[in-house]
């Protein structure tokens, strides 16, 4: 396992972090979770990323009960606040003082710890002031309960004037959390720029696109079962937008690239991620310990500019570039 800096700041994360969106708690039963934890940790990962609205809260204490017993020092646990939680009153969303203050009590609970490491705005909450949200992140940081604090999926004015005011109040944004895949760049033209000027990592979720860079689906053939493309918990709908035939079709002309390099699809697709310099590390999902086991192989792969351009030419013109679509996906109010 290699291990990266995440952001300007000291830390380092494995740059392959275990994460437990859409299975933990809700897709795959309790036993097996804690096997891929398992095996996350006997791979050499210390990076666990979840959220308090995964699974409504279950997902962290999935992952707080798989940590259970490892040496605390040796771990990097991120976690995130905004979306609805509890029984979704009207202070359980978004990014007031109240809620995060709140949020981070449950999450600490949960995950059986006395701190995050990384704490993250999972959105951008566009009803409450930025000044109360920063605010609230640096009393978090001050009472020792999150060390450092990240977003996701902000846009680059967002990202730049939430890092500004960070820094009037004494603390800094180390990370910005979004989708990064070889079929979606958006993050590429403003982002990443700004976050490398800032002094931002990425720390990217769907390095797999959902699966589709696995080339398990085919064009013109079922989905497999207990894919996640027949997930009713929200997989199904995620990795719609990549479930079109021409889509599918470029994917399969990646096959021969991976198997040059004696790869599978998903490390190719892992490793390309990790190619961006800007980048922390990949986040993985597993719904079995061999998915995990499969994917750390990724960590240390070094693609050739030539292959890079292979992968690009395979694509074409699949590969979602506009930029505008972080801001155009972002939430216009706070979801209910």
């Amino acid at each position: 396992m290699k291990y990266r800096y995440l952001g300007n700041s000291g830390l380092k994360v494995s740059e392959i972090c275990f994460g437990n969106w859409l299975t933990h708690g809700s897709q795959v039963e309790n036993e097996t979770a804690l096997k891929c934890i398992r095996a996350a940790l006997d791979a050499g990962i210390t990076s666990f990323d979840t959220a308090d609205v995964y699974a409504n809260t279950a997902a962290e204490k999935v992952l707080g009960d798989g940590l259970k017993g490892e040496r605390r020092e040796s771990l990097e646990i991120f976690t995130k606040v905004y979306w609805p939680t509890g029984p979704k009153g009207p202070n359980d969303v978004g990014l007031s003082r109240k809620h995060i203050m709140e949020s981070i009590n449950g999450s600490l609970k949960r995950l059986r710890t006395d701190y995050v490491d990384l704490y993250q705005a999972h959105r951008y909450d566009v009803e409450t002031p930025l000044e109360e949200t920063m605010q609230a992140f640096a009393d978090v940081v001050r009472q020792g309960k999150a060390l450092y604090i990240g977003v996701s999926e902000w846009d680059a004015n967002q990202i730049r004037e939430a890092h500004g005011m960070a820094k009037e109040l004494g603390f800094q944004l180390v990370s910005n959390q979004p989708q990064y895949s070889m079929l979606w760049r958006v993050i590429e033209e403003w982002v990443v720029p700004t976050s490398t000027e800032l002094g931002l990592s990425q720390v990217c979720w769907s390095p797999v696109a959902q699966g589709v860079l696995t080339g398990k689906y085919l064009p013109g053939q079922p989905v497999p079962k207990n894919s996640r493309a027949t997930d009713t918990k929200g997989g199904a709908t995620m990795i719609q937008r990549f479930m079109d035939d021409t889509v599918l079709e470029r994917v399969q002309a990646l096959r021969p690239i991976a198997d040059e390099l004696d790869l599978t699809m998903a490390q190719l697709a892992v490793a390309w991620v990790l190619q961006n310099p800007n980048v922390a590390c990949a986040i993985i999902g597993a719904s079995r310990p061999r998915q995990v086991n499969e994917n750390v192989a990724a960590s240390g792969v070094v693609l050739t500019p030539a292959v890079m351009s292979r992968i690009d030419d395979a694509l074409g013109d699949v590969v979602v570039r506009n930029p505008m679509l972080t801001a155009e996906n972002s939430p216009k109010g706070r979801p209910s």
